[in-house]
């Protein structure tokens, strides 16, 4: 798990990375909770959808029951997600690659939205690694 590993001992910097790590979820979980920061999951390969996009990271992320499920909504959530005592959030979105194809819009959109809370000053650290196969994404590096 090097490239997390560096991640989560602050040697890379929070963002959005493609990861090819073929670790099973529970390990990555376990992983990221020992060395101090919360987990979170998105599974795309079952919600490949906008719509179940949105509710299942809406559900990863605990939001309240007011969350809209649409892309406002989430950046006002994001806001709100905070690292507490914690040294961050990883986002793992596990099957990313169904809704970059089938719904460029909504990927792109939602990438964005993610990246405004990776870059947002409070809240503590928040990363996204996208795992799994899909599109080439030119502007998104490897923690590899």
């Amino acid at each position: 798990m090097s490239g997390l590993a560096g991640l989560l001992a602050h040697h890379v910097k929070p963002g959005i990375y493609r990861w090819h790590g073929h670790f099973p979820v529970k390990d990555v979980r376990h992983t990221v909770e020992h060395a101090g920061w919360r987990f979170a999951e998105v599974d795309g390969w079952h919600g490949p959808t906008k719509a179940e996009f949105l509710a299942a990271i809406g559900e990863a992320l605990d939001f309240p029951d007011y969350y809209g499920q649409n892309f406002d909504a989430l950046a006002d959530c994001l806001g709100d997600v905070t690292a507490g005592d914690s040294e961050g959030w990883v986002l793992l979105w596990e099957g990313w690659g169904p809704l970059a194809r089938e719904d460029e819009r909504a990927f792109s959109v939602a990438l964005s939205v993610l990246g405004g809370r990776v870059h947002a000053d409070k809240g503590g650290r928040f990363a996204v690694l996208l795992r799994g196969e899909g599109p080439d994404l030119q502007d998104i590096p490897s923690l590899d």
